[in-house]
């Protein structure tokens, strides 16, 4: 009787007797047990049927299967001004560098070498700014996007102080909007986080939202309230690590012998390599940032079947690939906004181009920053728009990235 879907009409009521999973039984009877009007109009109606015993049955019995194991938080279980503090701290060391240099091949010579960072005035090889934000991400997974059903965007991201080797990363998040769409069955949750290190000092924080399952589609709506984000974070905001000093900045070992001066508003750059993503890069990576969110492993999560591409493996891949070019872009500082503007599948084939948007100065001496909007897509199509003439993203467009990034002047 597995799997087998019986169905007993009370008027407008379906009682479920075997529903097809655990997790829709479990739902349905905690509706019918609420004190809420629907709640007992439902309860009233179901235990009317002769096949309310089987399904209470099946729900204690699933309760007793799941026992201590938490199904991660739906859509209606947040509330707006929620403060999360996320579990299992994480100490990091050379091998998350190692790996995510294996896995993107990023060769910038600010994250990859001791002695040219102190020739910079930094003490040591920082860790990849993208690693230290996969890695805070990922804390943040079990209880903002485990039911995910897609990652959507990001703002206002500041990589506040530089992460080393023997750093403890923790996380905490704030709620900052909610707002149902239109199905019923998903909302969009709007929080920022932040990762705090073992001195209670804080190293990233940043704005995302991410649509999630509701429990229940027949749950009542939350008032919506969609918080107000920054465009892009100002000049005097782009943080820079204490010391930074690029006037002893040696060209020749960074690869490129592009400054600052070298690039003009409205140029674009087509980073020209191209990269295949194989299940095992993705998976290899998704699981480095204990990503548990079930769209990237469990394959019957989507109706096509198919498993999601973590949308931080394209963010590394698409700023890997724009060393050609960028490779004096030593460091992103911030990130402005970006959006996953379509999905990335195991077998997709990228290409990525950048576009100068500004330019400006910082008081670290020797030190610039570049504007650069950062955009992945299919390969195999032609041009660097983004949008159609509809002002929707082109669906070959897979990443729009804006991001403030270090550079010698």
């Amino acid at each position: 009787m597995a799997g087998r879907r019986e169905v007993s009409s009370i008027g407008h009521v379906d009682v479920l007797a075997l529903v097809q999973t655990d997790r829709q039984c479990i739902s349905w009877v905690r509706t019918c047990s609420s004190g809420n009007r629907t709640g007992r109009r439902r309860q009233c109606l179901a235990r009317q049927s002769p096949l309310w015993s089987v399904v209470e049955a099946k729900w204690q019995g699933s309760v007793s299967a799941m026992g201590k194991a938490s199904p991660g938080n739906f859509f209606e279980d947040f509330r707006l001004g929620q403060i999360i503090d996320h579990a299992v701290p994480r100490t990091v060391s050379g091998g998350e560098r190692a790996v995510h240099h294996s896995l993107y091949l990023s060769r910038f010579a600010l994250t990859s070498c001791d002695a040219f960072a102190r020739s910079c005035g930094l003490p040591a090889s920082p860790l990849d700014e993208l690693a230290v934000f996969h890695m805070v991400f990922g804390r943040t997974v079990p209880d903002i996007s485990l039911n995910a059903v897609a990652n959507l965007g990001y703002a206002d991201c500041r990589f506040l102080r530089p992460v080393w080797p023997g750093d403890s990363l923790r996380a905490s998040s704030e709620v900052i909007g909610l707002r149902e769409n239109t199905s019923g069955k998903t909302g969009i949750v709007w929080v920022r986080s932040s990762g705090i290190n073992q001195n209670g000092e804080t190293v990233i924080a940043f704005n995302r939202w991410v649509m999630v399952r509701k429990r229940d589609a027949g749950a009542p709506a939350t008032a919506p309230t969609v918080p107000h984000l920054v465009e892009f974070v100002p000049p005097g905001r782009i943080p820079v690590p204490p010391g930074l000093d690029f006037t002893r900045y040696d060209f020749s070992q960074a690869g490129e012998t592009y400054r600052h001066g070298d690039y003009e508003t409205g140029e674009i750059i087509d980073h020209l390599d191209t990269v295949t993503i194989d299940e095992s890069d993705h998976l290899a990576a998704t699981r480095l940032w204990q990503n548990t969110a079930r769209v990237h492993f469990d394959a019957t999560i989507r109706p096509d079947g198919r498993r999601l591409i973590y949308g931080g493996h394209v963010i590394s891949l698409a700023r890997a690939l724009s060393f050609n070019g960028l490779a004096n872009a030593q460091l992103v500082a911030a990130i402005n906004g970006g959006t996953h503007a379509n999905p990335c599948f195991a077998g997709d084939t990228v290409r990525a181009w950048s576009v100068i948007l500004d330019r400006t100065e910082t008081r670290a001496p020797g030190v610039g920053a570049l504007r650069i909007q950062l955009v992945a897509a299919k390969a195999g199509t032609e041009g660097t728009e983004v949008r159609n003439e509809s002002g929707a993203y082109r669906p070959d467009i897979l990443l729009d990235l804006d991001i403030w990034a270090l550079i010698p002047v």
